[in-house]
């Protein structure tokens, strides 16, 4: 893919191919990397999973010319799930956090339905297990910024902790103080900052030029 100047990140069985469109051309070393792709595939005995591919465009520019991989054309779509996060054409992470804040409710409405204890301490050592690493995974990627956002995902904890025995009256600062939870913004902070302290000292593979000047 390199030879025509497009690239390429491969994980398991999952391949991204893409460019920066900035003229005809980059679509057209687009196209031949798809085919160069589907006869490496053939080649090799190997089938590709057509049906399981789309073209994803990012920002304002639109591909408008329709990519194929033999003779299947490939859909455009609006979002993708990449690795578990879910990305948008605008990169904006409202679809994302939509997703995992329902699958955090349910969760946590089955940790206070089916345990048998009502202790709240164990039933917040169940929550910071099954619940919470669905509000945290992959944060530095789609961390929110609006306050909707943030409320959002918030508000899994803060309805969580209020139904649990002796806390409904409290306040939610409260609550966290006697469970001894710190906020999940506060959490996602300091994830943050720990990967802005690896970049600036060279601790992992992203190059601090490409963050900072």
């Amino acid at each position: 893919m390199a030879s025509v100047g497009i690239s390429v990140k491969a994980f398991a069985a999952d391949m991204k191919v893409y460019v920066r469109v900035t003229a005809s051309i980059d679509l057209i070393k687009l196209q031949l990397a798809l085919d160069l792709l589907t006869d490496w595939a053939s080649k090799w005995q190997l089938q590709l999973s057509v049906d399981k591919c789309f073209t994803l465009n990012l920002g304002k520019p639109k591909c408008d010319v329709a990519l194929h991989i033999d003779s299947n054309v490939l859909p455009v779509v609006k979002s993708c799930r990449d690795l578990g996060v879910t990305v948008c054409s605008d990169l904006t992470p409202a679809v994302h956090i939509d997703q995992i804040v329902a699958k955090a409710h349910q969760r946590a409405n089955n940790i206070l339905r089916c345990f048998v204890s009502r202790d709240p301490q164990s039933l917040t050592k169940a929550f910071i297990t099954y619940v919470r690493p669905l509000l945290e995974y992959n944060s530095i990627i789609w961390s929110p910024y609006l306050k909707q956002d943030i409320d959002r995902i918030e508000q899994v904890q803060r309805r969580f902790s209020r139904r649990l025995r002796g806390l409904r009256t409290y306040t939610y600062e409260n609550r966290l103080k006697l469970l001894d939870l710190p906020t999940l913004e506060l959490r996602r902070l300091r994830n943050d900052l720990a990967w802005c302290y690896m970049i600036v000292f060279g601790l992992t593979v992203l190059k601090f030029d490409d963050f900072f000047e």
